[in-house]
């Protein structure tokens, strides 16, 4: 955006888009003036900045360590050029989906709160919430009207985020539920989703539904699958702050 250009055509247009109506009425009166140019960018920037504040709000993606600070070094198996490319957001544009399968506390949640955020930072709405707060919050509701409003509002964002399929096993309702969305996204808008179990072992997530190779097909249509390997990135933490707390019992314990 050239947020200082003066020529009148641009000017008026932003203004327009801006719905400065009052600005718009008397136009021959301020079109050639030099405070209209950083006004309209100072009202462009104000508004992207509060419309950012929105959607970080309901995106509800939570706090996370952000990849500048990520341990590439920790997992056995991750596909560092991938995820990088991933970050560019090219895939949002032909809504491919992406799947990060791996051993819990690998980083699979951390670089999904990553590129979310990433999409957030460009402009577009997004959705974090983990499958079984999803599908409970879906199956809990009694009526028509209801379920299809609430899927209306998990299939919106421009990017969902499911967070941790396969940690829980699932009823048919639940595996229904979850293809329905599936469908509504799918070739429309992109889906990640992060689970610890290799697709064939979905069956068991989803013991006895249908719908599974189904669901399966169309999430990996047109994906992106990043599968991670390694101990958990948790547990080494935990370990290290173990250390560290006993050595500071011992350099106490030498001091007296």
């Amino acid at each position: 955006m050239n947020g200082y250009t003066t020529e009148p055509e641009a000017l008026r247009a932003r203004a327009e888009a801006l719905h400065l109506h009052g600005l718009i009425a008397h136009w021959p009166e301020v079109a050639t003036q030099t405070w209209l140019p950083p006004l309209l960018a100072w009202e462009e920037q104000e508004r992207s900045c509060r419309s950012l504040e929105r959607r970080l709000k309901t995106a509800h993606i939570g706090r996370f360590k952000p990849l500048c600070d990520f341990d590439w070094s920790w997992p056995k198996r991750c596909d560092r050029a991938a995820i990088d490319a991933l970050m560019a957001l090219d895939f949002l544009t032909d809504a491919s989906n992406i799947v990060f399968v791996g051993p819990n506390g690998i980083g699979k949640s951390t670089l999904a709160q990553n590129i979310a955020h990433q999409t957030l930072i460009a402009g577009h709405t997004v959705l974090f919430t983990s499958a079984g707060q999803m599908l409970g919050d879906l199956a809990a509701l009694d009526s028509d009207s209801a379920l299809r409003r609430r899927l209306r509002h998990y299939a919106r964002p421009q990017l969902l985020v499911i967070d941790e399929v396969g940690y829980l096993a699932y009823s048919n309702r639940h595996a229904d539920l979850m293809f329905e969305l599936i469908s509504r996204r799918y070739q429309n808008k992109s889906t990640i989703v992060t689970t610890n179990r290799p697709f064939a072992e979905w069956r068991e997530v989803f013991p006895n539904a249908a719908c599974v190779v189904s669901l399966v097909d169309r999430l990996i249509h047109n994906a992106e699958i990043i599968a991670l390997d390694g101990e958990s990135y948790r547990l080494k933490e935990a370990r290290e702050r173990a250390d560290q707390r006993a050595g500071q019992r011992r350099a106490r314990n030498a001091k007296s």
